[in-house]
């Protein structure tokens, strides 16, 4: 079966990530479910706790995999992707996908990693596309970006009508992301690709490499393999588009791949602009530790544990602010990245980068984004004020995602259906069209 642990850089790091071992924990969640699949239900069984075991037997586990098997047909895949604390016990969110259909299982363990449940979570909610999404206006090519062993897949998105029309090239922000950046129901880069074609901009997604070759992340890597080698190959594959003017060749990053967009224009020199949509002008680490401090004021939780908790975390996200390897080796993990990845990261300075760009600059950002926040946007505006070719726009209530809410909140915001909202496309199309 296919393992990927995810990374949760950027996206919550919940401090049960510091405090509990969460790469252990996806991998019994993952070994749980291979018993399953190769029908070892005595030795799924010994998974769980003592008391677990007298609640259920290896008899009702074949009962339930069978009943699992004769719905949805034979796994494809199962793989842990996500955690968080629920009460006294760590909750682990595992994606199955079957011949049929998705089903996902949550996982409940306690203390010592036992397991002490075993449920199937109300089927999430679907994707739904925004108002602004004609598809009349436009059509949609699949290809890949490719290089020796490796192919990822790209859909070219294109306005029916016309010629010479500028073309957006779409950045993920960090950990695997498929071509629309689709977290829950939400698909953020589909319906970016959507608006902007039908107001006559092509657009070029792609899925993330982290998500097709996984296993190449296992060792020393820096975002040049994770993001930068594949954004250079889109901005080439946007090259041979029919009908693209080739003097109006864009690159949106969002979160990170905003925080790189300016990297990315220094490489690619040719680019017309730039879109920075929620940021981080900031270090990666401080940003980390700025998200786990707005975590534990939102759980309003003031026990001297919790406190204890974040200085732990804290104290473990200071050791990724390392700038030289010294007598570490790259492949050393810190807070499940590589040290190659953070030295990398910590010598590259973004806003002072952005700052000697001559292509157009836009910063995008949300209000309401608790991953990356206004004190970002005010940064970015501070820096390049001063820059004729550098626009600015804040929604104060947007999310990380573009979409509107009610208020700052959690990740649980991402598991409600919502799109960028069409404000956001009329700003993007009306700064890509102004010459």
């Amino acid at each position: 079966m296919k393992k990927t642990f995810l990374l949760f850089t950027f996206l919550l790091f919940a401090l049960t990530s510091f405090s509990q071992n969460v790469f252990s924990l996806f991998g019994k969640a993952n070994t749980f479910f291979d018993l399953f699949a190769a029908g070892k239900f005595e030795e799924a069984h010994a998974y769980f706790s003592e008391e677990g075991k007298t609640k259920v037997t290896p008899e009702n586990l074949k009962q339930f995999w069978t009943n699992m098997e004769a719905r949805f047909g034979k796994v494809k895949s199962i793989d842990a992707s996500g955690s968080r604390v629920q009460g006294e016990y760590y909750a682990v969110t595992v994606n199955g996908e079957f011949q049929y259909d998705k089903q996902d299982f949550l996982l409940l363990f306690d203390k010592s990693e036992k397991l002490v449940g075993l449920h199937l979570p109300p089927k999430a909610a679907t994707y739904r596309a925004p108002g602004y999404a004609d598809s009349t206006l436009y059509k949609e090519k699949s290809t890949y970006i490719q290089w020796p062993g490796h192919q990822l897949a790209t859909i070219i998105t294109t306005p029916k009508d016309g010629n010479s029309f500028p073309i957006v090239v779409l950045v993920h922000g960090s950990g695997p992301n498929d071509m629309d950046e689709t977290i829950g129901p939400n698909k953020p880069f589909k319906d970016v690709a959507a608006g902007l074609a039908a107001n006559g901009i092509a657009s070029i997604r792609y899925v993330k490499r982290t998500v097709l070759y996984p296993n190449e992340f296992n060792k020393a890597y820096t975002v040049k393999e994770e993001v930068l080698d594949d954004a250079l190959q889109a901005i080439a594959l946007a090259k041979t588009v029919e009908g693209v003017d080739l003097k109006q060749i864009y690159v949106l990053g969002h979160s990170l791949g905003g925080m790189l967009a300016p990297r990315i224009a220094t490489l690619a020199p040719d680019l017309k602009g730039i879109i920075l949509a929620a940021a981080p002008a900031r270090s990666l680490s401080d940003i980390i530790i700025e998200q786990n401090k707005y975590m534990v004021a939102k759980s309003k939780d003031t026990t001297a544990a919790m406190q204890q908790n974040l200085q732990k975390a804290i104290a473990e996200i200071e050791t990724t602010k390392i700038t030289k390897l010294g007598k570490m080796k790259p492949d050393s993990i810190l807070l499940g990245l590589p040290a190659s990845y953070w030295v990398d990261l910590n010598n590259y300075n973004q806003v002072e980068t952005a700052k000697k760009l001559k292509q157009r600059i836009f910063v995008l950002q949300g209000g309401y984004d608790f991953q990356v926040t206004e004190t970002d946007f005010n940064l970015w505006k501070e820096a390049l004020s001063a820059n004729s070719n550098a626009s600015f726009k804040l929604y104060p209530d947007f999310n990380h995602l573009f979409s509107q809410q009610e208020e700052k909140g959690t990740s649980l915001q991402y598991q409600k259906p919502s799109n960028v909202e069409q404000r956001t496309i009329e700003d993007l199309v009306n700064w890509i069209k102004e010459l």
